[in-house]
């Protein structure tokens, strides 16, 4: 699998995140891509057809699994799993404040964001309401992309340390929208701005996002200044390296399995700790005419490769890392390795995934945290110990993980798609 024929490219990831706001938004562009491919959406509220092959996807929520099927009842599974969220500032049930003759938005993070990044930033809504329709409900996404939030900072001349101000996520992370005593409804506005009536918005999911758009920067412009790249760097290069893997089938089923909720632990209905991904698969060997068996031993010879964001070593900050594990952006993508299982990585799925790299021609990093630093953790964990399949931990370099604003390599993203469509396609 060469690095072209996943058409993978830097350009393209920052018009994927440029149009993917929230993980709604997210499962819609990847939708939008795999309708044009000849997908067809599965409701899990129904009897899926009984054709044993064909391409499908179902979505719940903010997550989204899709595969292209095989008649052979118990063939084995490759998976390429991400998620679709990121940390970042979410709208609160009662936003609606006032201070000092100022009118405020309510925001609370969302996930380990990085607060201070966060603060002077022209910012966006997006997300989803729940609208009643008589004594029904429908889902209406939500994204406005004009400057109408922002959380200003302190003043230097006003704070008790000059190198920085520790903020307080209650108190200092509300955004201002207007000046005035009276507060006015942002929930009204919201939902007028997709001409909905107020007064039928029964729930909602509100989060904020950074507007300024997605660019390559550098000397040479190799580098991707963007939000969300961790983890839609792994959405858009699993994206690709699934439609690739489709188009050059090997000898598994390829599934793509996107999840919401990571950054907040994944026990959801549609985070990696649900039954979204075992009941998927389960339903796909029951659709080709196998039973419980045929599911178990498909699961035996499947392959999970967990995708998520690594990270780069920090030029500023070297001593932050292990020294004798140096990670370099444009280096290739990351073999993510940590004994006590943050990371889900074994000797077997680390094989697959350093054997796919060859098979792509791509250079492998292997990647471990500093012994005396907490390590984060992924979907990996979890979806190895939910369906028992060998897993590998994997990403692709970045710094600034968790900001507002991230950098990675423009030359990392065709060399990581074309990783997992190789790990997608193994070769007999």
């Amino acid at each position: 699998m060469s690095v072209s024929t996943t058409t993978a490219t830097a350009e393209g990831l920052c018009a994927f995140i440029d149009d993917s706001p929230s993980p709604f938004h997210v499962v819609r562009t990847v939708a939008q891509e795999l309708d044009a491919h000849g997908f067809t959406r599965l409701s899990e509220a129904a009897a899926w057809p009984a054709e044993t092959t064909g391409r499908r996807y179902v979505v719940r929520g903010g997550s989204l699994v899709a595969w292209a099927g095989t008649a052979d009842d118990a063939a084995p599974f490759r998976v390429v799993g991400a998620h679709t969220d990121s940390p970042n500032l979410r709208v609160k049930q009662h936003p609606d404040l006032a201070s000092a003759g100022w009118q405020l938005v309510g925001l609370e993070p969302y996930g380990g964001a990085w607060l201070n990044s966060w603060l002077d930033r022209e910012l966006g809504i997006s997300g989803r309401l729940t609208v009643r329709d008589g004594n029904t409900l429908r889902e209406q996404l939500i994204r406005i992309e004009e400057p109408i939030l922002r959380v200003p900072q302190l003043a230097i001349h006003l704070s008790e340390d000059r190198r920085g101000v520790t903020l307080d996520p209650q108190r200092h992370v509300n955004a201002v929208w207007g000046v005035g005593e009276v507060p006015r409804s942002f929930l009204a506005f919201v939902a007028e701005s997709v001409e909905v009536d107020p007064a039928t918005v029964l729930g909602w999911e509100l989060m904020t996002h950074v507007l300024a758009p997605s660019s390559l920067v550098g000397r040479d412009s190799d580098l991707v200044s963007a939000p969300r790249l961790d983890n839609q760097g792994t959405c858009y290069a699993g994206l690709r390296a699934f439609l690739a893997a489709i188009d050059d089938p090997g000898a598994a089923v390829p599934v793509l399995a996107m999840f919401d909720h990571e950054e907040v632990g994944s026990q959801s209905d549609r985070g990696a700790q649900s039954d979204l991904l075992p009941a998927v698969l389960e339903r796909i060997v029951l659709a080709r005419g196998g039973g419980r068996a045929e599911y178990l031993a498909a699961l035996a010879g499947s392959v999970c490769a967990s995708g998520d964001m690594a990270h780069a070593t920090h030029p500023n900050y070297p001593e932050r890392h292990e020294p004798a594990h140096r990670i370099e952006i444009n280096g290739g993508p990351v073999l993510k390795v940590n004994q006590n299982l943050r990371y889900a990585t074994d000797a077997v799925g680390a094989g697959a995934f350093a054997l796919a790299c060859d098979q792509a021609s791509v250079p492998l990093q292997r990647y471990v945290h500093r012994a005396d630093l907490p390590c984060g953790s992924t979907i990996g964990p979890m979806t190895a110990a939910r369906t028992g399949m060998p897993t590998v931990d994997v990403g692709a370099p970045q710094l600034a993980m968790h900001s507002a604003r991230e950098l990675m390599g423009a030359n990392d993203v065709p060399a990581y798609a074309a990783a997992l469509a190789a790990f997608l396609t193994p070769v007999e």
